[in-house]
C-alpha cells in the first residue's frame, strides 16, 4: 500500500512540475532547445533557429526582436508574448 501512495504522489508531483514548466516564462536569451520547443508554433527547427540568430547576432533587447529570426512572424511573437522574457546573463 505504501509504495502504491508513493508511486502515485510521484505522479502528481512529477505533472505538476512539467506543467509548471510548460507554463512558465522562458527567457530566449537563455532557453534551450526543449524549452523554446514548448512555445506556440515553435517547434525544433524553429527553436534551433532561434539559438542560432542569439549565437550570431548577440542577445534580445526586446521580445519583438524575436521576429528577425527566419520563419518567425509577429503572430508568432504576439501568441507567445505573456510566456518569453528577454532578461539579460548578467545577473
Amino acid at each position: 500500500m505504501r509504495k502504491i501512495i508513493n508511486t502515485l504522489l510521484a505522479v502528481v508531483l512529477f505533472g505538476v512540475s512539467l506543467s509548471s514548466f510548460a507554463e512558465g516564462e522562458i527567457n530566449i536569451n537563455t532557453a534551450g532547445l526543449k524549452a523554446l520547443s514548448t512555445l506556440e508554433n515553435i517547434g525544433r527547427k524553429k527553436a534551433q533557429m532561434i539559438i542560432d540568430y542569439r549565437e550570431s547576432s548577440g542577445l534580445f533587447e526586446a521580445i519583438e526582436e524575436l521576429a528577425k529570426v527566419a520563419g518567425i512572424g509577429k503572430k508568432s511573437v504576439e501568441a507567445n508574448r505573456e510566456r518569453i522574457t528577454v532578461e539579460s546573463t548578467d545577473k
